[in-house]
C-alpha cells in the first residue's frame, strides 16, 4: 500500500487568500484526490459534504483560520500523520498477512470550524476512513487535537483496511458492524501508542452509564440500514441534529460499547485488533458473548 498525505496546508493558505466566490472551487480542487474514491458511493459533492459537516466556513473571512493553520504546521501535524500511518500499516500488514488494501490511500487533512459541534463533541478532531483509498481528517487545533490527530489517522487506516476486506452495504450494515468497527479501530490505536492516545469518544462512558448503554446498543445489535445507525453509534444529540429520532443514548455511546465488545473478543481469543481487522462481525460478537439473530 502507498500512503499519500497531501500538502493541504499550502492549499488552504492559498484558498484563504482568494475571493470568497473562488473558494468552493479551490476546496473542490484540494479535495480532488478523494473524489475518485468517493464517487463510487454515489457521486458525493465533497464541497457540500464539507459545508454540511464540520469543515471551515467558505462564506466569510476569519482571522482565526490562517493562525490555526500556522499552529498546525508548527506542530508538524502533516509529518506526524505520515509517520503514524507508516507505522500503522506496517503493524497491520505484519499482524494480518495477505490482508487486502487499496493500492494507494490518499489522506487529506482539512481545517475544521471552531464554532461547530467538532469542538463540543469531538475535542476538535474527527475523521472519515471507511472507503478504501481515501482518508479525510478534520481538525481545529486544540491541545487534544494537536496531540492526537495522528492517532486518529491510524484509527481511520484500520477502517480503510477493514472495508477493503469486509463488505459495507448501506442497506444492510448493522449496528453491530458499526460499533465493532469503531471498537476495533480504537483498540488498534491503543496497541500502537497506549491508552492515552485513544479518542475521548471511546472513553467518555464508564460505570453504570456504560452498562446502560451496553444493554441498549446490544439489544439493537441487528438493526440494519445506515439511516438507522447514528443514534446507536453517535448518541441522541447527533442523531437529532441529523433529523433522526433519539433512542436514549449519550454522546459517542457506540464507540464505548464497541470497545467493550472488542475487548471481550480480544480477551477470549488472545488476538489483537490488528490481527482482527478483517474478521467478520458475527465472529467478533460471538467471541464477545453478544447474542445476534443469526
Amino acid at each position: 500500500m502507498k500512503i499519500v498525505v497531501h500538502d493541504t496546508a499550502s492549499a488552504m493558505h492559498d484558498l484563504l487568500r482568494r475571493p470568497l466566490e473562488e473558494r468552493p472551487d479551490a476546496l473542490r480542487e484540494m479535495l480532488g484526490p478523494l473524489q475518485s474514491v468517493l464517487s463510487a458511493v454515489g457521486g458525493l459533492d465533497l464541497v457540500q459534504m464539507h459545508e454540511m459537516g464540520c469543515g471551515f466556513r467558505l462564506d466569510r473571512d476569519d482571522p482565526r483560520y490562517p493562525a490555526a493553520l500556522e499552529r498546525m504546521e508548527d506542530a508538524r501535524v502533516w509529518e506526524r500523520i505520515e509517520d503514524r500511518l507508516a507505522v500503522a500499516w506496517e503493524r497491520l500488514g505484519a499482524a494480518a498477512p495477505g490482508v487486502r488494501s487499496a493500492g494507494t490511500v490518499h489522506v487529506v487533512l482539512v481545517l475544521g470550524d471552531p464554532d461547530d459541534d467538532l469542538m463540543i463533541r469531538n475535542a476538535g478532531y474527527t475523521g472519515l476512513g471507511g472507503f478504501p483509498g481515501a482518508i479525510q481528517l478534520t481538525m481545529w487545533p486544540t491541545g487534544t487535537s494537536l496531540a492526537k490527530i495522528d492517532h486518529a489517522a491510524a484509527h481511520e487506516l484500520h477502517h480503510n483496511v477493514r472495508y477493503a476486506n469486509v463488505v459495507w452495504d448501506p442497506a444492510t450494515v448493522t449496528v453491530g458492524e458499526q460499533v465493532v468497527a469503531e471498537g476495533l479501530a480504537e483498540a488498534f490505536v491503543r496497541e500502537l501508542a497506549g491508552e492515552a492516545a485513544m479518542g475521548p469518544w471511546a472513553t467518555a462512558l464508564s460505570g453504570g452509564e456504560l452498562d446502560d448503554a451496553y444493554e441498549k446498543v446490544t439489544a439493537a445489535i441487528d438493526v440494519a440500514g445506515m439511516q438507522n445507525l447514528p443514534p446507536y453509534v453517535y448518541g441522541d444529540a447527533t442523531a437529532q441534529r441529523m433529523g433522526l429520532p433519539p433512542v436514549g443514548l449519550p454522546d459517542s455511546a457506540g464507540y464505548a460499547v464497541g470497545l467493550r465488545i472488542v475487548d471481550a473478543h480480544l480477551a477470549a481469543t488472545g488476538l489483537t485488533a490488528a490481527r482482527s481487522v478483517a474478521l467478520p462481525v458475527r465472529e467478533i460478537l460471538t467471541n464477545a458473548g453478544v447474542p445476534t439473530s443469526a
